[in-house]
């Protein structure tokens, strides 16, 4: 679907564009609530060198650098002064693929620098799901019980979100929510009291994007329906405006416009289109910045739909005046506000420096020195020599359904790890490479720990099973099925296939060879992927159905071993994959 109109910075009719008059020609008065919006903040604790890129009025764009928790509380401290009445949310992927100061303390300080911004509540992503629900379960609740490899508490007590996750689709086995799935807030009193509620989403596909072995007995159900159930509850329970927290989202052509979101499309949209009562919709999961009217299901109200981006480079700033005698929203006004933080050099010969076009904030000293406490305990770990490498390994942009050379690397990696449980052949999904998509050593070719860490932040475990032929070709297949968005597998050396999009869905692999030979259908395979492949995520799951399991180490630590296994580690040629797609 194609947008329409957005109107960045001005207020939005809803009903009426005045409040009913009252009395002597008096209007009624009305309530303002301001409502504050991140999303994938993803751990960013350390400024994330990050910019907004905003149009520089010449045709062209200027980059504002942005992000750091201490910048983002600054900002949102100063947004809060402005509204008497507030509520922060986050749209999800709050916590995982995270910086490491963040992630190797399993994100315990990114949960503690929302308790102290002040977040009222968090709508959970897929990533949220990345360590299982039981670890979900305590980043809400506090503790220091152990559900994953690494040892929480390291630093200090957790005591868990003072903030609520909300996951009305995230359903249990006994038909209750993993969390509650909505939450009304009330402002104001007597007959100058209204309230917000709130309904709390991920995207459905979630079971897709994490291991489902952390996720048993849970069911993402329709968005949508989810949406269309809860707003008539919420409308009995004295909701005066609803608005919709979901990790799912857009994308608009070229770079994102803050403000806009011209020429707009994703799985989103069609899911506002089938909801009935909803005022606003704030967004997740596609890493974009948007601000615009959505026509939905009834053009004649449309929904404000915002997104501020990720890593916490922007705060969308929603200001919703309520008429607590009609109980209805009558305007309402959003922005995308920069969180512009400190300059810094993206390459050689250039600076993204500050502009005084936006305001600059100042880190709050708090949690300045919160964050530097972790980004200490981490330094020795992200600072550590991990090997040297003959050049740089990319995987070619973000947008890319390669994993380039860095994929293949990787797969190498995860191949000589596990050859002691007799891999042949190992697969690394692209999406599971992580930003920055690349590993560019320093001018010695030394690569250290932080660098490896940024590519791999999962820490997945290797397993080593035992395919066919026919099961490996219906993985290759599945790369382009239509399930999920198109993936080319990188596969380790020896192993080389061919494709063409032009023919049908589940006859596209050409050919297939292992060390220069034909698969044969019939014979097994020793394979190793990630556990998360394993077990048929990333809608790879012709791999749920491998025998013979072998569990390795992680695959950090198979790149870091093969990394520092001799001198120099020579990047690999981008010749195992081949499109033969007509063009």
């Amino acid at each position: 679907m194609s947008i329409l109109r957005h109107a960045p910075l001005a207020l939005i009719p809803l009903l009426a564009a005045c409040a009913t008059p009252q009395g002597a020609g008096q209007p009624a008065p009305t309530v303002k609530v301001g409502l504050l919006a991140i999303n994938d903040f993803h751990g960013a604790l350390e400024v994330p060198r990050q910019s907004v890129f905003v149009p520089d009025g010449q045709g062209g764009m200027t980059p504002v650098p942005a992000g750091g928790a201490a910048y983002l509380a600054s900002a949102i401290d100063s947004l809060k002064a402005q509204h008497p009445n507030h509520l922060m949310v986050s749209a999800g992927d709050l916590i995982s693929a995270s910086q490491l100061a963040s992630t190797l303390f399993l994100d315990e300080p990114t949960i503690e620098v929302m308790n102290r911004i002040g977040l009222d509540f968090n709508a959970a992503g897929n990533h949220e799901f990345d360590r299982g629900q039981d670890e979900l379960l305590r980043m809400q609740s506090g503790g220091c019980a152990q559900h994953t490899a690494r040892k929480p508490c390291q630093v200090e007590p957790f005591r868990g979100a003072q903030f609520k996750f909300l996951t009305a689709n995230t359903i249990k086995a006994d038909g209750s929510t993993l969390f509650p799935g909505t939450a009304i807030r009330s402002f104001g009193k007597g007959r100058n009291k209204v309230d917000i509620g709130l309904i709390g989403l991920t995207l459905k596909g979630t079971a897709e994007l994490v291991s489902p072995d952390g996720i048993k007995g849970l069911n993402f159900a329709d968005e949508a329906a989810t949406i269309n159930a809860a707003v008539p509850r919420l409308r009995a329970a004295g909701a005066d405006a609803i608005v919709v927290v979901i990790h799912e989202g857009v994308k608009t052509k070229g770079i994102p416009n803050p403000q806009g979101c011209e020429a707009a499309s994703g799985p989103l949209g069609e899911i506002i289109n089938k909801v009935d009562g909803v005022d606003v919709v704030v967004s997740g999961h596609t890493h974009w910045a948007y601000i615009c009217e959505w026509p939905g299901k009834n053009p004649s109200q449309p929904v404000l739909l915002t997104s501020a981006g990720v890593f916490g480079t922007l705060v969308t700033e929603i200001t919703l005046e309520i008429d607590p005698r009609a109980s209805r929203l009558v305007r309402r006004a959003a922005r995308n506000v920069i969180v512009q933080s400190e300059a810094y050099n993206p390459g050689p010969n250039r600076t993204y420096g500050l502009t005084d076009a936006f305001p600059r904030f100042a880190p709050r000293p708090d949690l300045a020195a919160y964050v530097e406490k972790y980004a200490a305990a981490a330094r020795a770990f992200a600072l550590r020599p991990a090997g040297r490498i003959g050049g740089e390994a990319t995987r070619g942009g973000d947008g890319s359904s390669g994993g380039g050379t860095l994929g293949l690397l990787i797969a190498d990696a995860q191949l000589a790890a596990t050859a002691g449980a007799g891999a042949q052949v190992a697969f690394m999904n692209p999406f599971g490479i992580r930003a920055p998509w690349r590993l560019a050593p320093n001018e010695n070719g030394l690569l250290t720990f932080g660098d490896l860490y940024k590519v791999q932040p999962f820490n997945n475990t290797l397993v080593t099973q035992t395919l066919t032929g026919a099961q490996i070709r219906e993985v290759l297949e599945q790369n382009f099925d239509g399930y999920g968005p198109d993936q080319v597998l990188s596969p380790s050396r020896g192993f080389a296939y061919s494709y063409d999009l032009s023919r049908p869905v589940g006859s596209r692999i050409v050919s297939i060879t292992l060390d220069g030979k034909p698969l044969d259908d019939t014979a097994g395979y020793r394979v190793t992927t990630s556990d998360f492949l394993a077990a048929g995520g990333d809608t790879y799951g012709a791999f749920a159905k491998g025998r013979d399991r072998v569990i390795g180490i992680s695959d950090l630590a198979a790149l870091e071993a093969w990394l520092q296994a001799i001198p120099a580690r020579a990047v690999p040629a981008d010749d195992r994959t081949r499109d033969l797609t007509p063009r």
